[in-house]
């Protein structure tokens, strides 16, 4: 296998996110609900026969050393592998959203490399190098929706009604370390149960994050009273700035955008589209 083209790595929803306390070492203990959407980056994967790692981007210029090359050097150095890649980039996910793009991409160029370079790793071997790139990763390694608590390591798998949303984000982007580190954030939301969620689903509980996002950015309030004006329910996802809202019949076309607004009708995912690329043996 020298080539793997068009991997995709999808975006995420946050159906809600509830911040329950802060613990002395400053990580904040939370619940949510992560849900994959259809609004993808697409990566492709050229096999070197020397450890050289390149990343072109084709769509928009990314950081440096952003976290698909970080992910393909800590596997490589884990794996002691002598082979490398050109990774082509189509990023497509909006940065600094809320929608856990850089996350996605990292996971999805482990399980990518993984497969490339022949080292067919069970997914426990990948999980440890994904919390390490971040918390999300994980979670787009597992590869099903699910219902995070502790600091977004405890997950649990759970199936969610096939539904679609306009997902929306303004040009101004969010620091996640802004919003943690703000004295107003709520931190003692009461905990909840997945039976308290399966009650409402897409009604269910709020974002924490949301007043704090709204003040540090405007087009968060800006995105929310647009799409609340359209007859819509919308709340920020993660901590922002994309919001989203869910359709119905009633909804089945977009307004018109703001033209320097990114923004898609996405349908949820049940699995993420690699699900299944590594073994599951835990």
């Amino acid at each position: 296998m020298k080539l793997l083209s068009d991997v995709v790595a999808p975006a995420k929803l946050n159906l809600f996110l509830h911040i329950n306390a802060r613990r002395a070492d400053g990580y904040h203990l939370l619940q949510s609900v992560f849900m994959f959407i259809d609004w993808c980056d697409v990566l492709h994967f050229e096999l070197s026969s020397t450890k050289a790692l390149q990343r072109i981007d084709l769509i928009q210029d990314l950081p440096a050393d952003d976290l698909i090359l970080r992910a393909a050097r800590i596997l490589q150095q884990s794996a002691q592998v002598n082979l490398g890649a050109t990774i082509s980039v189509e990023k497509r996910i909006p940065s600094q959203a809320g929608m856990g793009g850089g996350s996605s991409d990292a996971a999805s160029t482990l399980l990518a490399l993984n497969r490339l370079w022949g080292l067919n790793w069970p997914l426990s071997k990948l999980l440890p190098l994904g919390l390490k790139l971040g918390a999300d990763v994980p979670f787009f390694l597992r590869g099903r929706n699910a219902f995070v608590e502790g600091i977004g390591d405890r997950l649990t798998p759970i199936d969610i009604p096939n539904a679609q949303f306009l997902v929306v984000k303004p040009p101004q982007g969010l620091e996640t370390g802004r919003i943690f580190n703000d004295p107003s954030l709520e931190r003692a939301t009461k905990t909840v149960t997945i039976s308290d969620f399966a009650t409402q689903i897409f009604e269910f509980g709020h974002n924490d994050l949301q007043p704090v996002a709204a003040v540090l950015c405007p087009d968060v309030c800006d995105a929310l009273s647009f799409l609340k004006a359209k007859g819509l329910s919308p709340r920020m996802t993660g901590s922002g700035s994309a919001v989203f809202a869910k359709l119905n019949q009633s909804h089945e076309d977009a307004p018109k955008m703001p033209p320097d607004w990114q923004w898609k009708i996405c349908s949820n995912l049940q699995t993420h589209p690699l699900h299944g690329w590594a073994l599951c043996d835990d």
